[in-house]
This record gives C-alpha cells, structure tokens and sequence, in this order.
C-alpha cells in the first residue's frame, strides 16, 4: 500500500520530469481535473525513464548512439516488472507506474506493448513500408493513449474508445517523426519506410543532405496526411471521456495536429530548427478545444 507521503513525493518528482519533458503534454495535462492530473504525470514519467534509458538521453533531449542498446531495453523490462508485481523498486519513474498501474488497473498488455517499441529501436529496425510504419506508431506512441484513456477512466474493456486512443497516439507519432527526421537521422534512425524513401529516389545515408530536402518535405505532406484519419478516429472517441478530460485530449489533438501542418507549411526549411507551437497558438488551441468538447 503506497503512502499519502510517498504517492506525493512521486507525483512531485512527475511533475518536475514532464515540466522539462514535455511542454505540450504538460500543457494540455493541466487541464485534467486533480487526480487525472497527477496519474497523467505519474504515467508520463515511466514513459519518459524508460525513452531516456534506452536512447542514452536526458528527459529528452541529447540523445546518443549506444553499444548497449538491448542491455537497457532488459533493464526497462526488470524494473518495469518489479513495479508491477507490487515492489517498491527504489527508482521514482517505476515506482510511479505501480501506483497509477494499482490506481487505475491498466492492462498491463499495454505496457508490454509499449516496451516492444523500444526493443524496436534497440535493435536498430527500420519499417520497410507503412504497415510497418503505423505498428510502430501503435507500440510507442498507441499505447499510451490506451494507458492515458484508461487513467481518465475508460474501462478496460471498452475496446472501441481504445482503439480510438491508439490512434490519437498513432496521429501524434507520425507528427512527431515528420519534425524528427534530420534529428533522427543523426542518432542513426530512420522511420520513413523504405518503399518510400525508393519511390522519392532517396537513401537513407543521404537523408541529412541539402539536396534532399525537397523530397523529404514532400514526405513531410505524405506523413501530415496519414496522420489525419487518425485524428478524426480519435475525436469520435473523445466524446467517450469526461468532460475535463475531453477538453485536455482535445487540445494535444489540437497542438499535434499544428506541429504537423507547421512541418508542412515550412517545407525545406522546416528541418533548419525545430518546429513548436507558441503559448499565444496553444491558448487559442485550448479555445477550440472547449468550443469542440462542449458540442
């Protein structure tokens, strides 16, 4: 049984992680009603550990090449497993998933199926096309809309709102890897998939180039695009979820969705500096959002 002075203590250090971690995730979390709020940030914090254990990188940012990808992959799994067998495990971002994992009984298929992405990764994979792609999406970013829907009080079985999650994550993976892919490329990662990269006439060692920046803008526009029935999928789930928590989701959809049209509308230069959405276009995005959840 987790303390009031521990479970405070977690929520404390989730909140410091998610501040650095991720401004529009905490800017759309602070929406929630408290208790969504605080599980929200316990839940973004195991993520985000077991992001910058396998990448070699800070909340974030810095990430590096590693000689002991598979190592770290192990270790997530471990002390993932510790917590959800009910140990405290001693390190606050898995100590936070056993309590919002108790709290909220989230499926812990979800959380296996997160881990895969990063073994994904670990294991130097590359989608060959985007069926591939879009399975990806689902383990490291889908499963955290199932996680994140199960926290603001989705019933596990509830297998359609679910699948509607999954695709909000899925709609803001393809966002996030449309804005990444010169950074990406420079740690060694490609996620554009391989029959698109042939159709483009690019290689994956060229990516990074001047000159190929043309056709990656036009790939820019084709991941834009494959996000967008995503997105409408996940608004029809959000009329599934409380009223706060219906305005929070709404407003991430409303920001991701920016971070890709911005991508788009920048086109070459869109990988000079990296793409982000103001606080003056976020509180505008929050309007919508309230305008969206009420109807």
């Amino acid at each position: 049984m987790t303390s009031r002075a521990e479970r405070e203590s977690l929520v404390a250090e989730a909140e410091r992680i998610i501040r650095t971690g991720s401004k529009s995730f905490r800017f759309a979390s602070r929406l929630f009603d408290r208790q969504t709020r605080e599980r929200a940030w316990l839940l973004y914090a195991w993520c985000r550990a077991c992001d910058d254990l396998v990448d070699g990188q800070t909340l974030g940012h810095g990430a590096t090449r590693l000689e002991d990808p598979m190592e770290r992959v192990a270790l997530a799994r471990s002390l993932t497993e510790r917590a959800l067998a009910g140990e405290e495990v001693g390190v606050p971002p898995f100590d936070a998933l056993r309590v919002v994992a108790e709290e909220c009984g989230i499926p812990h298929r979800f959380i296996t199926d997160h881990l895969d992405g990063f073994a994904l990764d670990a294991t130097g994979w590359r989608p060959a096309n985007q069926a591939d792609l879009l399975r990806y999406c689902y383990h490291v970013a889908g499963t955290v809309g199932c996680m994140m829907a199960v926290v603001m009080g989705v019933p596990p079985g509830e297998e359609e709102v679910l699948r509607r999650a999954a695709d909000l994550g899925i709609a803001f993976q393809l966002a996030n890897i449309a804005r990444d892919i010169v950074e990406d490329d420079g740690v060694g990662r490609t996620y554009l998939p391989a029959d698109w990269l042939a159709e483009s006439g690019l290689e994956q060692s060229t990516l990074s180039l001047p000159e190929s920046r043309p056709a990656l803008a036009a790939l820019a526009v084709r991941l834009a695009d494959l996000a967008e029935p995503y997105q409408a999928s996940a608004r029809i789930g959000a009329a599934h979820l409380p009223p706060r928590s219906r305005w929070a989701v709404l407003t991430a959809a409303n920001v991701y969705g920016d971070i890709a049209r911005k991508v788009v509308e920048r086109g070459e230069k869109a990988w000079d500096s990296r793409t982000v959405v103001g606080k003056p276009a976020k509180l505008g995005h929050v309007a919508r959002a309230l305008a969206a959840s009420l109807r």
